[in-house]
């Protein structure tokens, strides 16, 4: 009986585990590179023709290899990086399976060169299909350089389907960007035909190298993040929720220096920027996960480009938190110019800094715009003399204008505030939290208003009556459509109950692009209510209203957005100033 299983020679199986690892330029890039990393190399040069299909060269002065070591290492399966079983379980290095050199060789004309740190002879292996087919002593420099040509000339069929010169030369790109964003410390250079891509010096700052990467205009719009929790921790770079923009954005993923691709942690970034961002708006993100080693395997994919985590939940968990904790600063805000790190208020105190006594009840009840009860301590009582006859009449001044925005003096600059914007984050965070607490009190009418709604709006009406009350709406149905209020939210003097209920009321049965995007019917009641109900453009506000509003926003959780994803406040430097001025 004749047999039908045999082994594959070796030149064969390395050209089928090639189609694993080696799927275009761009993928022998990745894994050359990573050796030339894991080498410890300072400086890494990445020369393409044609977009690396004629020819690509990795050269690095990392520490090299000696004869013998540079023989072992084209062969499958040998590494430096792992001597057991133990080691798969808390891997520390980029490459480490033994296969990129082989695979690449067995597909291509490949030419090692390298040369020990320690020093001695340097050697040269030439190899053409997987065959060796020269080895020789030769005088270099410490490192290591691979050159390969005619990438799949003994593999025509996968040789169809790349793309052209300008598309692989792209995607070789963006693996040399990955890379050179996980290792600052380490310089960068990559040449295509001979035309310089990326230069990237070594850089202390992640900012920096983005910046030499995109441009200082991107890098601009970033603000830092560092969290920790639980053994995990997130660092990196989110961008501010005001130049966010739909469509495409640049999003890069590391977990233990190493990049990888997940749509979760993706999505886990973005649910930390709810409600500050426009529904349809995505960040740019430069996150980088430090997760104990047992905690994620990274072997789970040929090309390393996926991860899998141990708590996957728990991981996803720290990275919302993580982004959210970012967005709580004023950093997180515009800025007119130039961005700067810090801004804190000036005290809005008597210029004297003498203590301001709390107010009676009956003060209280009078100047309690943005919340109700007693106004909380501190609060600058009716007599004190809050309101200034021009700006910046003394430190800490406060001024309307226009009866939309209100301006502050800061130790650094200045800051603007939309009132309309910053009650409706006031409003939206004191209603969510109200849920959790049972909900808000309420107004009873003297005389009820009975309100006539469209077939659509009273089922509205009727399914969300619960959530209703918990923000303060009491009500009945009165049939043919018709809903009785009995009691009413209070938020401000200026609140008008009946519009407020029958523009939420419209938008809850209808949809909009805000409640739409809410997580669940409490965060669209709260979402619409806090808009609708918050102070207009247009309301002129005493010194201690406006006062308590800034109270109120800088005491929330996410003082620099609305909740339909509009900056609160504008920063003014004063560096900005002076620049702008011409004392600079």
């Amino acid at each position: 009986m004749t047999r039908r299983i045999h082994i594959l020679p070796d030149h064969v199986a390395n050209q089928i585990a090639a189609g694993e690892v080696v799927e275009r330029p761009a993928s022998a890039v990745k894994e050359l590179v990573e050796n030339s990393l894991d080498a410890r190399a300072g400086l890494i040069e990445i020369d393409l023709q044609s977009g690396g299909k004629t020819q690509l060269r990795v050269a690095d002065d990392g520490h090299g290899m000696v004869r013998d070591d540079a023989l072992l290492a084209i062969d499958r399966h040998a590494t430096s990086k792992i001597k057991d079983d133990k080691d798969l379980r808390k891997i520390r290095s980029l490459g480490f399976r033994g296969e990129a050199l082989p695979a690449i060789a067995a597909v291509s004309r490949f030419e090692l060169e390298t040369a020990p740190a320690e020093g001695g002879e340097g050697t040269r292996i030439k190899i053409e299909g997987g065959r060796v087919v020269a080895v020789d002593e030769i005088a270099r420099r410490p490192g290591t350089t691979v050159t390969v040509r005619s990438l799949f000339f003994n593999v025509p069929a996968r040789a169809k389907f790349l793309r052209s010169s300008a598309a692989e030369t792209r995607a070789a790109s963006e693996a040399t960007i990955q890379l050179a964003l996980a290792n600052l410390s380490t310089a960068f250079r990559l040449k295509s035909n001979e035309r310089e891509l990326l230069d990237l010096p070594r850089s202390a700052e992640l900012a920096a190298r983005v910046g030499s990467i995109w441009g200082d205009e991107l890098a601009a719009t970033l603000i830092p993040i560092d969290y920790a929790s639980d053994g995990i921790r997130v660092a990196g770079l989110i961008q501010r929720p005001a130049d966010t923009r739909p469509g495409s954005r640049r999003v890069y993923l590391f977990v233990n220096g190493r990049p990888f691709v997940d749509r979760f942690v993706v999505r886990a970034a973005e649910e930390g920027y709810r409600t500050t961002v426009p529904h349809g708006y995505k960040p740019a993100l430069f996150l980088y996960l430090e997760v104990p080693l047992e905690e994620v395997d990274v072997n789970v994919h040929p090309t390393k480009a996926e991860v899998r985590f141990r708590n996957k939940i728990k991981t996803e968990a720290t990275v919302t938190e993580a982004v959210r904790s970012g967005l709580e600063g004023l950093e997180s805000a515009p800025s007119l110019g130039r961005h700067e790190a810090s801004f804190q208020l000036v005290s809005r105190g008597p210029a004297t800094g003498a203590p301001r006594p709390r107010p009676e009840s009956g003060a209280a009840s009078q100047i309690a715009l943005f919340v109700p009860g007693d106004a909380p301590p501190g609060l600058p009582v009716e007599g004190e003399d809050t309101e200034v006859a021009a700006p910046m009449a003394r430190p800490g001044a406060m001024w309307q204008l226009h009866d939309s925005y209100i301006l502050a003096e800061t130790r650094s600059g200045l800051i603007i505030v939309d009132q309309h914007s910053a009650h409706e984050r006031v409003l939206f965070e004191r209603i969510m939290q109200d849920y959790d607490e049972g909900g808000t009190a309420s107004q009873r009418l003297l005389f009820p208003l009975t309100i006539r709604l469209s077939p659509t709006e009273a089922q509205a009406v009727e399914e969300l009556q619960g959530i209703l009350k918990q923000i303060g709406f009491e009500l009945e149905g009165f049939g043919s459509n018709t809903v009785i209020i009995h009691a009413v939210p209070n938020p401000h003097p200026h609140f008008d109950a009946e519009r407020c209920f029958r523009e939420m009321v419209a938008e809850l049965a209808h949809g909009s692009p805000l409640v739409d995007s809410a997580r669940n019917q409490h965060e669209r009641v709260a979402k619409s209510f806090a808009c609708k109900a918050a102070i207009k453009a247009g309301q002129p506000l005493s010194g201690l209203e406006m006062a308590e509003l800034f109270d109120r926003l800088f005491a929330s959780e996410l003082p620099g957005h609305d909740v339909h994803g509009r900056p609160t406040i504008l920063r003014l430097s004063l560096d900005e100033l002076e620049r702008r001025f011409g004392r600079t």
